[in-house]
């Protein structure tokens, strides 16, 4: 299955309130890929871990998840083919470097297009192809990377979310059942910029301008919500908890 369709399928159609935080550490494995010079520094792995662990625990505002991420490990693999274009070398990669289980949560760090910052597996895809589970993320959208505007860490923020399970917030645009969490208001279309203020759909509620699951700068992303923990809860001990 290519990494194109994998990143347009649906998710599971379920739709959770808000619950008491259940504290869960996911261990984390960074693989950074180089070419030459550029790639990822060790120091700004150690910032992406303290970005994910802030916004997952609502240090920066919004729920506290109950996900906190330990890492494990960091390898570093010089290949300029898997640096600039990891979507066409994704399978080789993954397979070369993956470790653990469903649990394990391993996170890419190369370089991809203008219009990609990156790309992750959904938790239930793991069953059919486990080798191709992780995230994929631009390694200059790391804290104090050079991408201006993304550059904070919180792309991986987003595309973990979806690693746990959870969708745009303008999923199904104004339409139900949109991202399938109760508690983000319904959203025409993906954000973009900083808006002050921004009311797609008729049903109440304004935009989620704030959610780390819309498009936005990262300066004006702050938050999950408690829905959208609840949410990625239930996908973890459905599809990730180890069962040893």
């Amino acid at each position: 299955m290519s990494a194109d369709l994998r990143r347009r399928l649906a998710g599971a159609r379920d739709r959770r309130g808000s619950r008491t935080v259940q504290s869960v550490t996911v261990p984390l494995w960074v693989h950074v890929i180089k070419d030459g010079a550029l790639g990822a520094p060790d120091a700004a792995v150690k910032q992406q871990v303290a970005a994910l662990n802030a916004a997952y625990g609502g240090k920066v505002g919004g729920a506290d998840t109950g996900f906190r991420f330990d890492l494990k490990g960091i390898t570093h693999t010089a290949n300029a083919q898997w640096f600039r274009d990891p979507v066409a070398y994704e399978e080789p990669m993954k397979r070369k470097l993956r470790t653990g289980g469903p649990e394990t949560l391993n996170l890419y760090l190369a370089q991809l297009s203008q219009l990609v910052l990156g790309y992750a597996t959904y938790p239930y895809w793991y069953k059919e192809e486990p080798q191709l589970d992780g995230v994929v993320i631009d390694w200059r959208s790391m804290p104090g990377g050079p991408l201006a505007n993304f550059n904070r860490g919180y792309t991986a923020v987003h595309e973990i979310g979806h690693w746990f399970g959870l969708l745009h917030t303008f999923e199904n645009g104004c339409n139900e059942p949109g991202d399938f969490v109760a508690d983000t208001p319904a959203e025409g279309s993906p954000g973009s910029g900083c808006p002050q203020r921004r009311d797609s759909c008729p049903a109440p509620g304004d935009d989620p301008i704030h959610n780390f699951m819309d498009y936005g700068y990262d300066r004006c992303m702050s938050e999950f919500t408690a829905g959208q923990a609840a949410r990625m809860y239930e996908m973890w001990t459905t599809y990730r908890q180890s069962r040893l």
